[in-house]
């Protein structure tokens, strides 16, 4: 959620035109859950997204329950870690990474997200990388400590993304 809120704020932050659409359900007593974010430069005429073109996907059960979904020519970004298949698909730009190893890396688990962040800034190209810190430093609010671990995480994202 936090990542479908930062990409709405970037969006936003971007002057496009944002749409965000969180969808808890069950979910929230801490099962998946999921968003959807459009982003655009045209008027929205509809927040609801029935063939998405990019997914970040934390988790198997997202896996399952969104690739089938993706248009051919989609971004996936698969956070490895805690998937225990590969995605099957074969039409699409696939990164499989293990992002919680990555965030554990980087000394705070839960920047796995701004890690996915940085790769799809990367491999997207629609956000400036010194809009991507001011939001997270609007995001951050009074803490203050989290802006450095989350700027690091999209630089490591943006690495990961390009290859490097």
């Amino acid at each position: 959620m936090v990542l479908g809120k930062f990409l709405a704020n970037a969006g936003m932050a971007s002057g496009m035109n944002v749409t965000w659409l969180p969808s808890y359900g069950a979910e929230v007593r801490g099962g998946t859950a999921h968003s959807f974010i459009r982003i655009s430069t045209d008027i929205i005429s509809n927040p609801v997204v029935f063939s998405p073109d990019t997914a970040i996907l934390m988790n198997g059960p997202s896996l399952d329950k969104f690739e089938d979904s993706l248009l051919p020519g989609s971004l996936l970004i698969l956070n490895s870690s805690m998937c225990d298949r590969a995605a099957v698909r074969t039409d699409m730009d696939i990164v499989n990474v293990p992002l919680t190893g990555e965030a554990m890396a980087l000394g705070n688990i839960k920047v796995a997200n701004m890690i996915a962040l940085g790769i799809y800034a990367s491999k997207r190209d629609i956000f400036d990388t010194e809009l991507l810190f001011k939001v997270v430093e609007q995001m951050a609010g009074a803490r203050k400590e989290l802006v450095a671990v989350n700027i690091d995480a999209i630089k490591r994202g943006m690495a990961i993304g390009s290859g490097q």
